[in-house]
């Protein structure tokens, strides 16, 4: 079998299948594992070549909507004859689906089911341990910094905030993505800041740039020095490596419960 995949979560979760020696090619920004140095490129997310993609002549595409603008891809690959499906996960447990999606698609059902179960165990790991955290940590995610956007209810990293025993102060904003000012996440007042600005690597991310904000140290993080750089790509893409940025988050907020990595 041949695949090529159009965005890094939809390459890593042919990673964590096992699958990636059957991959043959896969977007610019696909960065994980170690082997995609060695694969050919098919163009950015956002604006796949669709010719790279049908040089290499493959039996499955993975495409994505988790980005706006992907749609592009698709539109692209519905005037071609290749052999798509499209994935576009908003939850852990939609991301959890998606590992079954791509197993019965590429003929790998059972070694699907048993990664499937691995991951839900490690779910229901953090989901014991959080139950016994009475005051949990109250967090801003921080995706963008102007304008400033966090995500809301319908996001993974509200879920993942009460795995790690804490609460997403717009977690009462019933959206996936929210468009917000710094007066409002002031009066949410969070205890913690989690900075993973969308597509910006951690050395690019420069915490006085919150703290600078107009009357910033009214903010109990930011009086605490509870600023936290966090990598981009273990929380703000839909795929199984959340659960890596979960263990992380988890051990930083409570490290006398949670185990370190």
């Amino acid at each position: 079998m041949r695949i090529v995949s159009l965005c890094p979560s939809n390459t890593e979760i042919l990673a964590y299948l096992g699958l990636m020696d059957y991959v043959v090619g896969i977007d610019n920004d696909s960065d994980w594992p170690e082997k995609v140095e060695h694969l050919p490129r098919v163009g950015r997310d956002l604006d796949i070549d669709i010719d790279k993609v049908l040089s290499l002549k493959p039996d499955l595409v993975l495409a994505s909507l988790s980005v706006p603008g992907m749609e592009k891809n698709i539109e692209k690959l519905e005037q071609t004859e290749l052999n798509y499906i499209t994935l576009d996960p908003n939850s852990l447990d939609e991301i959890a689906e998606d590992l079954l999606t791509v197993g019965r698609y590429t003929g790998f059902e059972t070694q699907a089911e048993r990664v499937y179960q691995e991951y839900y165990e490690t779910l229901r790991q953090y989901e014991e341990l959080a139950k016994q955290i009475t005051e949990p940590k109250r967090i801003y995610w921080e995706w963008w910094p102007k304008p400033i956007f966090t995500p809301g209810a319908l996001n993974w990293l509200s879920y993942i905030s009460e795995l790690a025993g804490a609460v997403n102060v717009f977690s009462d904003v019933n959206q996936a993505s929210v468009q917000t000012e710094w007066n409002e996440v002031m009066k949410r007042n969070p205890d913690e800041i989690c900075m993973v600005w969308v597509g910006v690597q951690e050395k690019k991310m420069n915490p006085d740039i919150v703290r600078k904000r107009e009357d910033s140290q009214k903010v109990t993080a930011i009086q605490q020095n509870k600023i936290h750089v966090l990598e981009e790509y273990l929380y703000c893409r839909p795929s199984p490596r959340l659960l890596e940025g979960l263990q992380k988050l988890a051990y930083t907020l409570h490290p006398n419960l949670f185990p370190k990595i």
